[in-house]
């Protein structure tokens, strides 16, 4: 008990850190489904008899998610603000679990079963945005409640491990993707001209068409039921308990992390920032809130949701003939190079890590822009190096932009400001996102898959410069001192 009392208890850390990351294993789970689901999900929609299913369809179906991402992002402040985070993530697991069984049945027995059309679109697109809303919350809320438990010498390492469950989720349901396709076949499409397309292989396919995707989108019911039922036994976030005047129990809280000393102390400097229960969002000035903003902006623009949720049509077009492979390992590097971030991020800080990620990524996406052509020409030299250059840019995102930007995103913010901020700056993420992705499939269609890499690559070297020259660096320090930095500016 003494250990417990004076030291802490990590093993308690440990666990809640563990169930509160699960939302971001959820994040990256329902964000990268589509990329398994999409080629079946559109050949399935090329069926219906009322409408024809363009690409904008499709880029609008494949990216609807995002939707409710921008609109669970929004509200994110709100109901962290008055629900408690913990109550807040309860509510995103249930988001996630209902959209799991109605993206894999849209049908919901009222519909006629397997026959497309535009209402069946709609209502897929509802199901989809309802996930969109659970994944924008648990975006938000769980690097702030991370944050908000984690002691500030390892706060960083405990936030970045919720971008490697992300990562660590998108490589699950690559696998599942993967596995629940098997010795089926993904149907190929092609395109005819103006955004419509054709299926080559149809007969071959009509199991990914008819079912597989179904299977896909579903499989998520599994960890979104096991989330929403974990969180119910995590404790509410102490800096919470301390906004609404449940000192007693802020105390109890820090004292299990902490030890019994330190967590007067640590409360003592809560309160002292928190005089009041919120502030105006500018009270810290315009470029507080601008910075928080352009790290959102920024990790989007750089273009990596392309490949994450396009990845076996990225290498489909390269040339390669069996691109659920390339997909599944090109997962496998993320997570490895997320890990980078997670053990150097205490000892080397946030901005060295953006810094030399943004380069890394901009020499990826211009080697991709340099090679693609000749890739899709069976050149089997620029295969290998559009593969490599690919890998290298998704790679240097995952040390630098995938975790780090959640970390300073979870730290920039003062105490009093910090659940509106957190709730507009990743709003904007999911804004981003969503022009990114949905953007992706149409810009490479019409301008080559070498601009919209060579557009990438500009953008990750502005993305340094921003990094350099705006971001304050929050090492090895406090949130509390973050009212203190900022009131200097």
């Amino acid at each position: 008990m003494s250990t417990v009392n004076e030291k802490g208890n990590t093993a308690y850390l440990t666990g809640i850190v563990v169930v509160a990351v699960l939302g971001g294993l959820l994040f990256g789970y329902d964000t990268a489904v589509i990329s398994g689901a999409e080629k079946g999900l559109q050949a399935f929609f090329m069926g219906a008899q009322d409408f024809v299913y363009t690409d904008f369809w499709h880029g609008f179906t494949s990216s609807s998610a995002l939707i409710g991402c921008i609109i669970g992002s929004a509200i994110s402040g709100i109901l962290a603000s008055n629900w408690g985070r913990k109550k807040s993530l309860i509510f995103a697991g249930v988001m996630f679990f209902i959209s799991a069984w109605g993206s894999m049945c849209p049908e919901t027995m009222i519909l006629p079963e397997g026959q497309p059309d535009m209402t069946l679109l709609i209502v897929f697109n509802i199901y989809r945005v309802i996930g969109g809303v659970g994944v924008g919350l648990a975006s938000a809320v769980c690097p702030m409640y991370i944050g908000e438990v984690a002691p500030s010498n390892i706060r960083g390492m405990l936030v970045s491990w919720n971008q490697f469950a992300i990562i660590f989720g998108q490589l699950v349901v690559y696998f599942v993707n993967f596995f629940i396709l098997g010795d089926h076949v993904a149907p190929a499409i092609e395109s005819i001209g103006d955004g419509i397309n054709k299926i080559l292989n149809g007969a071959e396919a009509s199991w990914a068409i008819e079912n597989g995707w179904r299977y896909m989108f579903g499989s998520e019911m599994v960890p979104a039921g096991l989330f929403a039922i974990l969180i119910c036994f995590v404790p509410e976030t102490p800096r919470y308990l301390a906004s609404i005047g449940e000192d007693s129990k802020a105390e109890s809280i820090l004292a299990k992390i902490n030890g019994a000393s330190k967590a007067k102390s640590i409360l003592a400097e809560i309160k002292e920032t928190m005089t009041v229960k919120t502030e105006p969002l500018l009270t810290y000035g315009l470029l507080c809130i601008f910075v928080g903003i352009m790290l959102s902006v920024f990790q989007q623009a750089v273009g990596i949701n392309a490949v994450l949720y396009f990845a076996p049509r990225i290498y489909g077009a390269m040339g390669f003939d069996d691109p659920m492979v390339l997909t599944v390992f090109n997962g496998i590097v993320n997570l490895a190079f997320t890990c980078i971030a997670i053990f150097t991020v205490e000892k080397l800080g946030r901005k060295p890590l953006l810094i030399t990620g943004s380069l890394g990524m901009a020499l990826g996406a211009i080697g991709v822009a340099c090679t693609f052509e000749g890739a899709i020409a069976n050149d089997a030299t620029m295969q290998l190096l559009c593969m490599i250059s690919l890998m290298i840019y998704s790679a240097s995102f995952m040390f630098s932009w995938g975790p780090i930007c959640w970390v300073l995103i979870a730290e920039v913010f003062p105490n009093t400001i910090r659940g509106g901020a957190v709730a507009i700056a990743v709003a904007f993420q999911w804004i981003f996102n969503w022009i990114v992705s949905t953007s992706f499939v149409p810009m490479a269609n019409s301008l080559g898959y070498w601009f919209v890499y060579a557009l990438y690559g500009v953008i990750c070297i502005i993305a340094a410069v921003f990094v350099w020259k705006l971001v304050p660096e929050t090492k090895g320090k406090t949130l509390e001192d973050m009212t203190k930095l900022w009131k200097k500016k």
